[in-house]
């Protein structure tokens, strides 16, 4: 079970490293996602993507990886009315509704996958104690 989770917990980190990356490289493309509201959306979206590639980073580094972890949830946690938004938008920023309905459950997935690292982080952290 412990190698599952190892797994998990780059399988984690990488896909976060790569969507902040994907945040720096084509900040375009994350337009839509931010709300018309917020000002400096640029701004917003290199910091994320930065934020995002920070956060997969410590989540691989033992020590660290707790933080990481609860930082991925926060994320989640602060991107999840956006999201819940766009269900309800005329226009989705995703493209359609299909798309944003089945976003939704995905972002609650990735809220558990992020906890269930956590979680796994603070046992091993006991038991090498």
């Amino acid at each position: 079970m412990k190698i599952v989770l190892k797994v998990l917990q780059l399988m984690l980190a990488l896909f976060f490293i790569y969507a902040g990356v994907q945040h720096v490289l084509k900040p375009l493309f994350y337009e839509p996602y931010v709300p018309n509201f917020m000002p400096y959306k640029t701004v917003i979206i290199y910091g994320s993507g930065l934020l995002e590639i920070a956060l997969g980073i410590l989540v691989l580094i033992p020590k660290y990886t707790k933080i990481g972890a609860t930082g991925i949830i926060v994320l989640l946690l602060v991107f999840l009315p956006v999201h819940i938004a766009d269900v309800f938008s005329d226009a989705p920023a995703i493209g359609n509704h299909k798309a944003a309905i089945i976003r939704l459950p995905v972002q609650f997935l990735f809220i558990a996958w992020a906890y269930l690292i956590r979680r796994s982080a603070v046992k091993w952290r006991r038991s090498m104690r």
